[in-house]
């Protein structure tokens, strides 16, 4: 009997010795750190914009007769369009970069109407484009910036209205000037951004002449006012070769 429990007790000893074996012999593993995302602007974008478009100065100068010449101021438009750039991110929190875009106006007309003789004309833009540089401070998802450059339009806005064959109306008016702006974008999934953007485009001055206008307006009419428009846009870019985060910071 002595024997067998002497036997039962070693087998106890040697299984209890292989299992803190066992224990000892198993790895630790640390438990992953966490990994904060770091996100980053650098890439090229393309994106897509809608939004309105409202008259700047109201003012204007002629040589008509006091109370004989109507004007109107000119009317908001819809404007809507594509938007194509790139971004280099610098410096942690700075990002540069350059931008295009072109968007058409639904109608932002302005006219001038001679109450005497009937005649109109009407200032009329199609399209508005701009080339610009911007430069933002950003703070991970978020990217507040300024930009300004270049801005352009189609060069058929101003029309003499119902004048007579033969009749003759000077038009000096440019299709180039600059424009200004800023924005907020922020980033609300991995490639895509979202954004609010004011912008202002000045094409300095237009000039009206009308030569030869009978029964339309006088002759020698002039007519001379500053052209420029405001514009607010809301729009959405997509973000190439840019995977939207990178790791970086560990706890």
């Amino acid at each position: 009997m002595k024997k067998l429990l002497l036997a039962g007790a070693s087998l106890l000893v040697m299984v209890s010795a292989s299992s803190a074996a066992d224990l000892a012999a198993r790895p630790y593993t640390k438990a992953p750190a966490y990994v904060a995302p770091v996100y980053n602007w650098t890439g090229f974008y393309i994106g897509g914009f809608v939004g309105g478009a409202f008259g700047g100065s109201n003012s204007y100068t002629s040589d008509f007769a006091a109370g004989t010449l109507a004007a109107s101021n000119r009317q908001s438009a819809f404007f809507g369009g594509g938007t194509l750039g790139a971004n280099y991110q610098f410096g942690n929190n700075w990002v540069l970069g350059v931008e295009g875009d072109i968007g058409g106006l639904s109608s932002n007309d302005r006219t001038f109407t001679d109450l005497a003789g009937g005649g109109v004309i009407r200032d009329r833009n199609d399209w508005l484009a701009s080339v610009t540089g911007r430069l933002g401070y950003t703070w991970g998802q978020g990217l507040l910036y300024v930009k300004g450059g270049a801005a352009f339009r189609d060069d058929n806005g101003v029309r003499a209205l119902n004048l007579a064959p033969g009749d003759i109306v000077g038009i000096s008016q440019k299709d180039t000037g600059y424009t200004i702006g800023g924005g907020l974008e922020y980033m609300f999934a991995p490639a895509w951004s979202a954004k609010i953007e004011y912008q202002y485009y000045n094409f300095g001055h237009t000039h009206v002449d009308v030569l030869n206008a009978p029964g339309a307006f006088p002759s020698g009419t002039a007519i001379s006012y500053r052209d420029d428009i405001h514009t607010v846009k809301a729009g959405i870019n997509y973000h190439f070769n840019w995977g939207g985060s990178v790791a970086a910071d560990h706890y």
